[in-house]
């Protein structure tokens, strides 16, 4: 009886590496929560050629917006885990769960992660007649004038409105919040002067820099980017410790198997290093970085307590 129990589990075994070792069989669905042709988008389609060319498969992009990204989102924490659906998105997965009181997934729970594919900082930009030819300048600015100075955003809770009120928070400035329905509209509102300041991303911003519309005082990553060299990062411009990046990954829903996970993480990584990623990434101001599964873990966990926090600070109350 041992034996035929024995012979039953080690088939069943051997059908489960065979299945494992034949993924993909099918075509594989990428969920972009996003439109077309934003970062996510650009991490996701670079991926998904490459992984269609490596596992001799196909793998498409499927964009499906909406509700700040939760309804792309969702629909991955609910589909099925056998590596036949996966997700591409932006910091927004864990973001939402800070502004939101209805969010219907779980960033941690409901998600296998494979690897933080890419981030990228926003640029903090000003008007040109701004009296402020560099953060200090503007910092000093904003204390003269408490409340009076203005910043636009693309709207409450999106990565440009985080990274300012982190700054507002360590560097101790109180500026007044326009949320606008896009970067695009607020970065054309401080070329006319209607508002002092905005972080907005490299893709949007570099052109208007570059042709003396506005001024760019700093970027909020941890180090310089190659699109925009001699603008210091704000920690190293006056604020220590300073960081706030855009973030784009890759993952799975919860459940889906190791095996499944290993393979698609070890191609993202050699997708990750190819020119033509380094490329797309850098028109928008961002880099590859390829973690491994449990160094994306514990980023998402992290972001979920970095950003808790600064909302608290900002009085921000989930709607």
């Amino acid at each position: 009886m041992r034996w035929v129990e024995a012979v039953l589990v080690s088939g069943l075994l051997a059908g489960q590496a065979l299945g494992q070792t034949d993924y993909p069989s099918r075509p594989v669905r990428i969920v972009v929560p996003s439109p077309p042709a934003g970062g996510t988008d650009i991490v996701a389609r670079v991926l998904a050629q490459h992984f269609s060319k490596a596992f001799g498969q196909q793998f498409f992009v499927e964009n499906k917006p909406g509700a700040g990204n939760m309804i792309g989102i969702e629909s991955v924490a609910r589909a099925a885990p056998d590596g036949y659906t996966l997700l591409v998105t932006a910091s927004t997965l864990a973001l939402n769960s800070v502004l939101y009181k209805k969010v219907s997934y779980d960033p941690v729970r409901d998600f296998a992660p494979i690897t933080l594919a890419a981030s990228a900082p926003n640029i903090l930009i000003v008007h040109p007649a701004l009296p402020a030819g560099s953060l200090a300048e503007f910092i000093a600015l904003a204390k003269s004038r408490p409340g009076q100075l203005t910043y636009g955003t693309p709207g409450i809770g999106t990565s440009p409105h985080m990274s300012m009120e982190l700054l507002k928070s360590m560097a101790g400035i109180d500026l007044r919040h326009i949320p606008y329905r896009g970067t695009a509209a607020a970065v054309t509102d401080v070329i006319s002067g209607q508002i002092a300041a905005t972080f907005a991303n490299a893709l949007t911003a570099r052109p208007q820099i570059e042709a003396g519309r506005v001024r760019a005082l700093a970027v909020s990553g941890p180090k310089r980017v190659a699109a925009l060299p001699a603008v210091p990062p704000v920690a190293e411009a006056g604020v220590p410790n300073y960081a706030a990046m855009q973030w784009y990954g890759l993952l799975a829903p919860a459940g889906t198997s190791s095996a499944i996970i290993a393979r698609v993480h070890a191609e993202a990584i050699k997708a990750l290093r190819t020119a033509e990623m380094k490329e797309r990434l850098a028109i928008d101001g961002a880099e590859a970085v390829g973690s491994s599964p449990a160094e994306f873990a514990v980023l998402i966990r992290s972001e979920l307590e970095k950003w808790a926090r600064v909302a608290r600070a900002a009085h921000i109350e989930p709607e």
